[in-house]
């Protein structure tokens, strides 16, 4: 067990906020404390056997001086239902914690922004740069060189390969995979199994096929994930 020496509240009460409270406790640094929800959506005093309070009192109960804190909130509304809480938060004066997997691999020039959840068994290799909100669930491949903007979902076992770029808030799917050097627009959604072959210019399309073309004229943002 990891020494436990910093504090940290969970904004979320959903699936993702149960599966990061196992990995914080079983695999960082920190203590959770408790969770936080809007009110509308508090309808018990605990989750997890610990304290859940709304996101309203969540300074006066959990200062930032004193705790950190995780919005673990999914792909929801591509990304930006967690980009907001995110962002509300962090304005709040709160450290916001980044989890890396004990069993991931990260070299160790790879830059990772913070409220990052990155699982097991993902490959980071050197020179990436994550930023900021950025999930990448289990058995991910991260080539040399590539980005991935603010606010991205990578599902699992996708291949990003080497000098690419993945735009704010792209929802990857799974088995997914994108060639070198190509890019993914932002607010784009890659399905599952489909290979990106050269850059795609679309903002807010939906991307499947080998190679991976625009699916319909409906919006990416229209869809529910």
């Amino acid at each position: 067990m990891v020494k436990k020496n910093k504090k940290l509240v969970i904004i979320g009460a959903g699936e993702f906020a149960a599966i990061a409270f196992e990995y914080f406790t079983h695999d960082s640094e920190y203590e959770v404390c408790g969770f936080s929800v809007d009110s509308e959506y508090l309808n018990s005093d605990e989750y997890l056997s610990l304290p859940i309070v709304a996101r309203s009192k969540i300074s006066e109960l959990y200062p930032s001086e004193e705790y950190d804190a995780f919005v673990a909130i999914p792909a929801s509304e591509l990304n930006c239902l967690r980009e907001r809480l995110y962002l509300e938060t962090k304005a709040l004066g709160y450290t916001m914690a980044t989890y890396i997997s004990s069993k991931a691999f990260v070299w160790r020039n790879a830059k990772i922004g913070d409220n990052c959840f990155i699982f097991e068994n993902n490959t980071v290799q050197p020179f990436v740069t994550i930023g900021n909100n950025v999930v990448l669930w289990s058995g991910n491949h991260i080539g040399h060189q590539t980005e991935i903007c603010d606010n991205v979902f990578v599902s699992s076992h996708v291949v990003i390969s080497g000098y690419c770029k993945i735009g704010r808030n792209c929802f990857l799917g799974v088995n997914s995979t994108l060639n070198d050097g190509t890019e993914m627009p932002e607010f784009s959604i890659l399905g599952s199994a489909s290979l990106v072959t050269k850059k795609l210019k679309e903002k807010e399309k939906i991307y499947v096929g080998n190679p991976a073309k625009p699916f319909t004229n409906k919006s990416a943002l229209s869809v529910k994930l």
